[in-house]
């Protein structure tokens, strides 16, 4: 069995006296895509954040690539290589395609994050980085272009790019689909497909064609527990599944 990338034991996070996430057990293993899935509510963004130390957990263990990451803030966690995108677009709209991407490339060295008294040249500019991203995106025709004068699908392109800027091991995208035509979901889920060639995906997805077409590995939550966790087929296949709630949505659609 292969050693896994990332391994979350007895996860628990409160909120007072609410239970937003129940010992949760996750084994993520290297370079396949793991998507989490379930309704509304389910705890899966809540599970994003504490898996990337946006939020602290109430209990439990997270060890990423041999690491002890459990109490390790979320700008600590993307230097040992995690990143993520957001369910809402988080770009800076006025800056280029490639100025985003490269303040995501500097972002990951804190020292040098912000130097207002040095211009981005040189090693500053990660023109390498840079620009294989862009060809990874296919938008270096628009490495010019505004980053909020890209249409929707683009936008969420830039923001799968901007993780990958930060040459990570691990990346996290929150439905990076949300919101997308029938164009863009094709070009999204092909770039996602590529990248487990490289790295480790981790998503939260509802269009449950993509997800049965390109995991490797799904988990589905219900109110803060993990149900059930297998491979696409027996996933498809599981009534108790079925009955909490995808029904017959699990061969396509939203869920």
């Amino acid at each position: 069995m292969s050693e896994a990338i990332l391994q979350a034991n007895g996860i628990v996070k409160r909120y007072g006296k609410f239970t937003a996430l129940s010992e949760i057990d996750l084994r993520i293993l290297p370079r396949t895509v793991h998507s989490v899935i379930g309704p509304n509510g389910a705890g899966k963004t809540t599970l994003f954040h504490v898996l990337t130390g946006t939020l602290p957990i109430t209990a439990g263990k997270i060890m990423f690539d041999g690491h002890d990451v459990t109490h390790k803030p979320d700008h600590k966690r993307v230097r040992r290589g995690v990143a993520r995108s957001f369910q809402v677009t988080s770009l800076f709209a006025n800056l280029s395609v490639r100025e985003n991407l490269r303040l995501a490339a500097q972002g990951v060295d804190a020292k040098r994050a912000l130097n207002a008294w040095k211009p981005p040249r040189g090693t500053l500019a990660h023109a390498d980085v840079v620009d294989s991203v862009l060809e990874r995106l296919a938008l270096q025709r628009f490495s010019g272009t505004a980053a909020g004068a890209l249409s929707h699908g683009q936008q969420r392109r830039l923001e799968v790019g901007m993780a990958l800027a930060a040459r990570p091991k691990a990346i996290f995208l929150d439905e990076p689909t949300s919101g997308m035509g029938i164009d863009d979901l094709a070009d999204m889920k092909q770039l996602i497909r590529s990248l487990r060639d490289d790295y480790t995906v981790v998503l939260i997805e509802h269009n449950m064609g993509i997800v049965m077409d390109i995991s490797d590995t799904i988990t589905v939550m219900q109110q803060g527990r993990v149900l059930v966790e297998g491979r696409p087929d027996d996933i498809r296949g599981d009534e108790r599944v079925r009955s909490a709630y995808l029904g017959n949505m699990i061969t396509g659609g939203r869920a």
